[in-house]
């Protein structure tokens, strides 16, 4: 049975702290990685959403969202930064409430746009944002963060866009179906495909690539590299996780198909 839980903003510099725990137990950072509560006093004070999740009877915070007003020329809109949940609690339905209640107080600012990134060789994440939430990534960022040389695999990351003017709501996984341009070999990713122009295409990703060896990894991060970010670069956007069992692809539409976003 599912625990009942609360979304509610967190304004005070003792629960900001607890913040910094959620991070630790969501990925295991070391503490220097961590966002200090620091920041989230100063960005709360100064147009930014900071968000907790808490279980109902508890004042112990198990999951956050964070996000502040970003600019670029004269567009406006809002970036997330940081959504983490503790293991236990995934598949809770505490990761969309989050990203909800973050949507509802950037709309309240009058904001019609939001981004994130996130990472392409995460199926589950791909299946938060593209399916449950219903954003699109819009663009290919190699090598987006730093994390030293203790990480033999580099921090890509895709640049998620959503429209704040659409309902939100949830869309099954599709079925592959499309051109593939990327798919699974006998022992790691085959070699992409550059040179289509199909208005759906297929790019396969690993559902289980947080357990893959280091050099496995490292192939499937070079071809979603080559892939995504050539197809990304002539105006496709990943719309869409499709699943056939064990499988997924990315689904990639081209400008024609994409529906237009008002953000």
């Amino acid at each position: 049975m599912a625990r009942p839980f609360l979304i509610r903003d967190v304004t005070s510099p003792p629960d900001m702290h607890a913040l910094e725990d959620v991070q630790i137990a969501a990925w295991g950072y070391p503490e220097r990685e961590v966002l200090p509560s620091s920041m989230f006093r100063i960005s709360a004070a100064t147009g930014g959403v900071v968000l907790g999740a808490y279980p109902e009877d508890s004042d112990v915070p198990f999951g956050l969202a964070y996000g502040f007003p970003a600019m670029q020329g004269e567009r406006l809109w809002h970036h997330s930064h940081l959504l983490a949940v503790a293991p236990e609690w995934r598949g809770s339905g505490a990761a969309v409430a989050l990203k909800l209640a973050q949507r509802e107080r950037a709309v309240q600012q009058g904001l019609t746009r939001m981004t994130w990134t996130f990472d392409p060789l995460i199926a589950r994440n791909a299946r938060l944002n593209l399916g449950k939430l219903g954003a699109r990534a819009v663009s290919y960022h190699p090598a987006w963060y730093d994390f030293g040389p203790g990480n033999p695999v580099p921090a890509d990351r895709l640049m998620i866009e959503w429209d704040l003017t659409a309902p939100s709501q949830e869309r099954p996984a599709p079925l592959p179906q499309g051109a593939e341009v990327l798919s699974a070999g006998r022992s790691g990713p085959g070699i992409p495909r550059l040179d289509s122009a199909e208005p759906r295409l297929l790019a396969e990703v690993p559902t289980d690539a947080e357990h893959l060896p280091d050099d496995l990894r490292l192939q499937w991060r070079l071809a979603l590299r080559a892939a995504l970010g050539e197809y990304l670069g002539r105006g496709y956007a990943v719309t869409g996780l499709a699943r056939d069992g064990e499988r997924a692809w990315y689904v990639l539409e081209g400008a024609e198909t994409q529906p237009s976003s008002s953000g």
